[in-house]
């Protein structure tokens, strides 16, 4: 393939997996989706660009570049679905072209197309793209400032006396990944290059790099944000608080309390789950599917030595040594599935090298391990399309009224896993996940057998364009899935009952934490009431002297009850009893999707 056809190709898939998905369905979910949309919403609304709000309340924990670009897009197409995933879609693209970039730099033309195909269609990147998580774009910027060390390296090493280019990119790109998630986008790529420089017996090589200038851009482009939202948010502005910040304002907790004290399982509050560390380190086989069958071939590809290599060997050893230390850094600390991604371009160029290595050896007889590993994945096809027929057979005449809520079972314990919801599904579940599971089932088995098959009569190129297609036709029908989870992951169903009725005045209240019906507020677009949920992520901002009062008790909830004005109260089923009691049981039901609820002290006028 030419290079244009290469592109073309790539943005084509690119569009069919992310661009298509941004809108709705399935809606935004509560949570980090709808707190991080909302974040941005607000301040395209309010017009500051320095401090973020959600609910009207300071939210002063995260770096603001992906909230800028999506309340960007806000700005540009208006607030909606589409416009709130569509920086995250293009930053996706992005990460594509700077693998394949890379790729081809490190190891040629195709492997590099190998390598955008794998990070562009492997699971993880799908899966943790879905949710309004800023952590493609640090792996974007990250792999961007790789690309500038190992191009700027070259360039010193070489006897031409010009000064490399790319030197002073490893700054601008760090800096972008600091405003984009903090300290770690400077920490990576530091790390990263400094390990690999000791490993190689190089490290005279780092004062090349223009420290002094670079360190210069680099506080240019990364230090204004800080300071305007330290001046902006000084510890003087707060009321006496029995936060641990005690007043210290906006660089104790930015720093200490979100980067210092979260790293080392001691931030407050303590309201992120961790996953177990073996779970955490097994599961990468699964964000890097389905090309981590090719991980054998990889291994072979391993240099024997780290001293006096050859270029490429080289190369393998520096992408090695990325990969293990992103991952190494988390195992000392809480650990969720997608802070590793900053992995994920490491380990696609790495596979992308070595299925360009091994189809260069197929002619030559060295064939055993990547046809061992197509004939595996083919297996694999072949067992999925067995368990999603054998589900269709078994839920045929299985009928569900309402959403698939009535269906689900609950597993708490499991919610710490981006996949924990997948162990609520019951056998009456499938019947509501009939079309995407057969749909799925067969897209496995087309498309491995197809690829094994291309592989088998040498059509390597075919082989792998083929199981990329594969992947979007999965990720077609993993989309298809989340549509039907939409109303028990979001309550946009809801917020519209609500818009329905609502008047000047009203209320909206949500029980618990905010977080758990953010939705709420983002497709309402007014702010909530929060009944006895002043913590996680709202609690620190809320003792601003100027944070609205927007949080209740029982008491202040029964006072407003039985006041002038019509309240919406939002509750999931397990709360609806104490609910009822607050209120002293007069409540209307409004509506009800996803086992939540919406109730009201009003009997509802429309029909």
């Amino acid at each position: 393939m030419r290079r244009r056809n290469k592109l073309f190709s790539l943005v084509i898939l690119w569009g069919i997996i992310y661009l298509a998905s941004c809108a709705y369905p399935p809606p935004l979910l509560d949570d980090a989706d709808t707190v991080h949309a909302e974040a941005a919403r607000e301040m395209a609304q309010s017009g500051d660009w320095i401090t973020l709000h959600a609910n009207g309340i300071r939210y002063l924990e995260k770096a603001p570049l992906m909230y800028w670009s999506v309340a960007l897009s806000d700005k540009l197409f208006g607030v909606s679905e589409f416009s709130s995933r569509l920086p995250i879609a293009l930053a996706t693209l992005g990460l594509m072209f700077a693998s394949m970039l890379l790729g081809e730099f490190a190891f040629g033309e195709r492997a590099g197309f190998y390598s955008s195909l794998c990070i562009g269609t492997c699971a993880g990147i799908y899966l943790f793209t879905r949710v309004l998580w800023p952590d493609v774009m640090l792996t974007l910027f990250i792999t961007m400032a790789i690309y500038c060390f190992l191009r700027a390296l070259e360039d010193l090493k070489s006897e031409s006396p010009k000064k490399s280019q790319f030197v002073y990119g490893i700054y601008f790109f760090g800096a972008l990944a600091v405003l984009t998630k903090g300290l770690v986008g400077a920490a990576f790529p530091a790390i990263i290059i400094l390990a690999f420089l000791l490993i190689a017996g190089e490290s005279r090589q780092l004062f090349k790099f223009k420290l002094f200038t670079g360190t210069l851009l680099f506080l240019v482009v990364a230090a204004p944000w800080h300071i305007a939202a330290g001046v902006s948010n000084p510890g003087s502005l707060m009321l006496g608080t029995p936060h641990p910040s005690q007043g210290r304002g906006f660089f104790w907790f930015y720093f200490m309390n979100e980067h210092l004290l979260r790293y080392i399982g001691k931030r407050y509050p303590a309201d992120y789950d961790t996953v177990p560390l073996p779970l955490f380190l097994g599961l990468h086989v699964v964000w890097l599917f389905p090309w981590s069958f090719f991980v054998p071939s990889v291994i072979s590809e391993i240099p024997r030595r780290i001293r006096n290599i050859d270029r490429e060997q080289r190369m393998t050893l520096f992408l090695i040594v990325w990969a293990a230390l992103v991952i190494l850094f988390f195992c000392f600390s809480t650990t969720q599935e997608y802070y590793t991604m900053p992995a994920y371009p490491a380990f696609a160029i790495l596979i992308g090298a070595a299925l360009a290595k091994a189809e260069g050896r197929w002619q030559q007889g060295g064939k055993v391990l990547l046809n061992t590993s197509q004939i595996a994945l083919a297996c694999l096809g072949v067992v999925v399309f067995a368990a999603g027929a054998f589900a269709f057979w078994m839920t045929r005449h299985i009928t569900v009224e309402g959403d698939i809520a009535a269906t689900l079972g609950r597993n708490p314990g499991a919610y710490a896993l981006s996949l924990g919801h997948v162990l609520d599904l019951t056998p009456r579940s499938f019947a509501e996940l009939r079309v995407p599971v057969i749909g799925t089932a067969l897209t496995f088995l087309i498309g491995t057998c197809a690829a094994w098959f291309s592989r088998r009569s040498g059509r390597h190129l075919a082989s792998n364009i083929t199981l990329a297609f594969m992947m979007a036709g999965f990720f077609f029908f993993a989309h298809m899935s989340l549509s039907v989870f939409g109303p028990y992951l979001s309550s946009r169903t809801l917020a519209g009952a609500i818009d329905r009725e609502y008047q000047p005045g009203d209320a909206i209240v949500i029980n618990g934490e905010y977080e758990g019906g953010s939705s709420i507020n983002f497709y309402t677009r007014k702010q909530v009431y929060i009944l006895n949920g002043r913590s996680a992520n709202l609690e620190y901002g809320s003792y601003f002297r100027d944070a609205p009062q927007i949080f209740l008790d029982d008491e202040a909830l029964a006072g407003m009850w039985t006041g002038p004005n019509r309240v919406f109260l939002f509750t999931d089923s397990e709360g609806l009893e104490k609910v009822n009691r607050a209120v002293g049981g007069q409540a209307f039901e409004l509506g009800e999707s996803g086992g939540k609820l919406i109730l009201t002290n009003r009997e509802s006028k429309l029909p």
